[in-house]
Parts: structure tokens; sequence; C-alpha cells
């Protein structure tokens, strides 16, 4: 379910009335934890948060998020532990044991099959058909992986262990995990469950006489038919569960001394994006801000002013670095270099209220070399060559449909050209499996492109669309802008619909033909050269007029019907 990213709705604060049904929704549904344990996991004073979510395909989700991390999953009105519930409280749901490679399968969305399920000589555990459990890795009691029992144990066996045993809900390294903290499972032993310890990785490489007692412990922690070759492939089992915890929680275990060895060899993608923040930031600061500005709202600050210093090729994502938020970077910058003061306006809402412009982070910072700009040709009279500039036609992503590019890491503001925009949509359509399979011509539309592309009249009418049709109203909901790329200018981005050079014939006192033009900004004219250039040739007089309710646009009038000479100027 959680295989694929889902779309977050909405994410509140758990009121206290819903506080208070959540406990008693989770006493009744893990009836084995105590007073005191569900204490912990639901307490009264502890802020928690109500996050609605879509599932890739179209199931409305709430999770509980408690300290950052998801605890519970609200599905069709019933009540699901996450894997961070579980290593708390591992016992509070019946278990399936299996080998760390089927975990890896059913980590990539499989089910959990009966032949791969490991008996105990105990025999399996008491389950109805559709009641909640988890599946365990042989010699771990951490849970991996959260699911209905798809059929009841007493089924199990008649059918000789053969068939679709849990039908996977959630599972460790699914994307609801990486909603959390990306923390990973602790080696739980089977006898410490019920009477004791968690074992860290420390202690299990320990050498001398704990450290034979741990290893010798772990290989008794199963008891199968198998006879005597179940304590190595139970050792086995547990190196390679630990071998994938290891390899996914790389990046998130940096005390450890052998993987900062790793980190100290090679730069990670976090740093490099807390470099590239703190470049655009000094940037920004150098040669986008200007005193008269401030106060600036942080947001404002970001949009308007550090994006635009992002190099070329680079994209600037926060939430890729070790700061996470915009707020908690700029606290970092105010206490530790002292480099601006940032003051809180309302909750959630800052400004950017001081710059200290001689502070010796921000002198010494050098702006990278700007893009190269084409220098302007002269004619033998000294004149200014005129060239027409390149207008390319593109499209920024809107509020709107801002959610139907959040996969493509796309935010709103990303400008796109039609066929970046084309092959964005064509890769979501296939990633959620949205093709008709009896029609290849026509898409499925889900929730979310629903809420993009539809009309609330159409909600519950249109629910397959055309290819051509879809890559339309995708295009009709970005915002359209156009980049200009004028010889001796940097290039110029424009938003809205693109204005021709207008040339009229307009009649002034007594019936006194005159021509006048506008818009030639846009297009690298200048006013006065055109009207310049223009009374020479048609040797008419030639007046500069401000166009009425615009700041920087000028009006030419040329006296007399000269509607054809402009284009002998701009040819």
């Amino acid at each position: 379910m959680f295989t694929k990213a889902f779309r977050v709705k909405s994410n509140t604060v758990i009121k206290g009335s819903d506080r208070r049904k959540l406990k008693v929704d989770v006493s009744t549904a893990f009836p084995l934890l105590s007073e005191s344990e569900l204490s912990e996991v639901v307490p009264n004073k502890e802020e928690i948060n109500v996050v609605k979510v879509y599932a890739h395909k179209g199931d409305a989700i709430t999770l509980y998020v408690l300290h950052k991390n998801p605890l519970f999953f609200e599905l069709e009105k019933r009540l699901y532990p996450t894997v961070y519930m579980l290593w708390q409280y591992p016992n509070v749901l019946p278990s399936f044991a299996t080998w760390a490679p089927v975990i890896q399968k059913i980590a990539g969305g499989a089910d959990l099959m009966l032949p791969g399920v490991v008996v105990p000589s105990c025999g399996l555990p008491e389950v109805r058909q559709g009641e909640c459990c988890v599946v365990k890795v042989v010699g771990n009691e951490a849970p991996m992986a959260v699911g209905i029992a798809a059929m009841s144990t007493a089924e199990m066996s008649s059918a000789g262990m053969k068939g679709r045993g849990v039908s996977v809900l959630h599972t460790f390294m699914d994307n609801l995990w990486a909603y959390g903290d990306k923390s990973c499972p602790a080696l739980i032993s089977d006898a410490e469950t019920t009477g004791g310890e968690v074992l860290n990785r420390d202690e299990n490489n320990e050498e001398g006489e704990g450290g034979e007692e741990q290893e010798t412990n772990v290989g008794e922690l199963s008891d199968c038919p198998n006879g005597q070759g179940v304590d190595q492939e139970t050792e086995k089992a547990c190196a390679e569960v630990e071998g994938l915890r290891l390899t996914k929680c790389e990046s998130e275990n940096k005390n450890e001394e052998e993987e900062e060895v790793n980190l100290d060899e090679q730069i990670s993608p976090q740093d490099e994006m807390d470099a590239l923040l703190l470049q655009c930031f000094l940037h920004a600061l150098k040669s986008k801000v200007k005193k008269s500005e401030l106060p600036l709202l942080t947001s404002s600050f970001l949009r308007n002013h550090m994006f635009p210093c992002c190099p070329n090729g680079k994209q600037l994502d926060i939430k890729k670095s070790s700061y996470k938020k915009l707020s908690k970077f700029l606290q970092t910058m105010q206490q530790q270099h002292r480099v601006v003061r940032v003051k809180e306006l309302t909750k959630g809402v800052e400004s950017l209220v001081e710059v200290d412009w001689k502070n010796p982070v921000l002198r010494s910072f050098r702006a990278p070399a700007e893009p190269h700009v084409e220098e302007v040709q002269m004619t033998e009279d000294g004149e200014k060559t005129y060239h027409p500039p390149e207008i390319t036609i593109l499209y920024s992503v809107s509020a709107r449909v801002e959610p139907l590019f959040r996969e493509a890491n796309k935010r709103k503001g990303t400008v796109l050209q039609p066929g970046e925009v084309r092959a964005i949509i064509t890769e979501y359509v296939k990633a959620n499996e949205l093709v008709d399979e009896n029609n290849k011509n026509y898409v499925h539309i889900n929730p979310i492109l629903c809420d993009c592309l539809l009309e609330k009249s159409e909600y519950h009418e249109v629910s397959i669309l055309k290819w051509d049709d879809l890559f339309s109203r995708t295009l009709s909901k970005m915002q359209e802008c156009s980049q200009f790329v004028i010889a001796g200018q940097q290039p110029i981005m424009k938003k809205g619909h693109i204005e021709p050079i207008d040339i009229t014939v307009a009649s002034r006192g007594s019936n006194k033909k005159v021509t006048l033009i506008k818009n030639l900004e846009m297009y690298g004219l200048d006013p006065i050269d055109v009207s310049a250039a223009l009374q020479h040739r048609v040797q008419a007089s030639a007046v500069l007029h401000p166009v009425p309710g615009t700041k920087d646009k000028v009006l030419v009038q040329i006296q007399g019907n000269q509607i054809q000479i402009p284009y002998l100027y701009v040819g």
C-alpha cells in the first residue's frame, strides 16, 4: 500500500475529544497493551498530529504521528500499527516468522506466501481470517511488516501451507516508514522478548565471553522441525537482516566509527545540499536583496531571491538538506554566524528584518560568475545591429497542479518546456498504472488527476480522458510564461500571454492620420532609436508618448500613414 509515494491532504494537531477516542480505539485494537504502555503510545499532553493522506491508488488513510513518527494508520475505519510502534511493543499482535530474503521481497510489494513461513515446534499462532498480524525475521522479534491474515490458522494447515498467508499493508523501508525519522529496528532475540533486553549492534560485535553467550542465544532462537541445521540457518538469517538494516540506515547512524570513515571518503548528498543552500543564501544577500526591501518575508526571500541564485543544472531543495526547514536554517545563520536577524510575526510566519552587511562571512563570499552574455554587434556606422529575440514558450507549475508534479520533484514556480511537461505526465500515468487496459488511448482519472485537472461539475462524470485531452488540460492549468533571449542582455522571463508589436493608424485633429507603435520594449527595440530611424526614412515628424496605465512603456507616434515602414525597419 505504501510502496509508492502518497499525497498529503492535511496535517492538523489532534483535538482533546479525538485524543480520547484514539486512546479507546488503540485499547480496543491492541488489548495486550497495559495502561502505562497505552499512556506512552497516546500521551495526554504531548502533541499528536493527524495527517490525512491519499495512497497512490486513491485510498483515503489517516496517520497518527507522535514525535515525528507515524505510530498508527487508519484505513476504512480500522486501526493498524506502524513498525515504529511495533518496535516498542513487539508482542501486541500475533506474528509469523520468515527468512530475511523473503522480507526483501515483501518490502518490494509482495505478500507473505505460506511456503515462506517458518513453522516453530509450538505451531503457528492462532489467527482468524482478516485479523491484523505482523511478519518477523527468524532470529529477530522486531516486526518488519504489518498485514491482514488471508486465512485462519486452521485453513493454513488444511491447505498444506500453500497459498497467500498475509496480505501485507505496510513494511519497514516503505514510504510510510520514510515519513518518520527513518530509524532502524533493533535486534531482539526470541528469549529476550519474554525476559528482556534489546541486543545492540555494538554488543553483538564485542569479543570475549559475553559476545559468545549472545551469539549462542541468537543461534538458539528458533525451534523448527528441520532439526540440526536450524541454528546455522538462523544465524545466516540474522546476518542477512542485519546487513539489510546497515545498508538502509547508513546515512542515519553517523555515530558509528566504521560509517564515519566511509562518510569521510565522499561528500553525502545532504552535505552537498547544505553547501548549495549556504551559497544561494549568501549570493542572494550580496547581490539581490536591497536594504530598502527590509523587512522581507522569509518565504518571499526564498522564492524571489534564493531560488534565482541557484546555479544552472542544480535544484535547491531544503528538505534534502540537514536543516529540513528554512526557519531552522535561518536560525542557524542568526545564532551561529549573526548574518541576519529573523523575527516571528505570527505562528509559522517569519520576516527577515536585518542584514549585517559587514559580517565577515558575507563580505568574504564571492558570487559565482554570471552566465555568459552575448556581446552586442555594431555596424560600421557605430549603430547597434538588431537581432530579433529568441522567444520560448514555457509553462510554470501552479499551485493547482503541484501535486501532479511532486513525484518528479517539481515545486510550485518551476518553469518547464511543453515537452518536459508531457514527459512528466506520461511517467506519472505509467508509474501509477492508469493506462486503460482495453484502450491504450485513454487514461483513468485517480484522485490527484481529479483534483488537478477536472472542474467540480466533472468530478462524478469524467472517469477517463484521452492522452491529448490530458496534456492540454494540464497545460491550461499551468501558468504560461515566455523566455526572451535578447542580444546583449540577460534572459528575461515574462508571465502571461505575449503581446505582439501593435501598429495602428489613428486620426488626430482635422482628420490627420498618424501611425502609432507600441510594445517595442518587449522585443529589445528602443523606442527612441525606432523613432529616429523612422523619422529619417519617411521624412516625417515622430514623437514619443507614455502609454496610459503603464510605467515604462512608450508609444511612438509618426505623422501620416506609415504602416509599412516598421516592417522595413525591423527587417
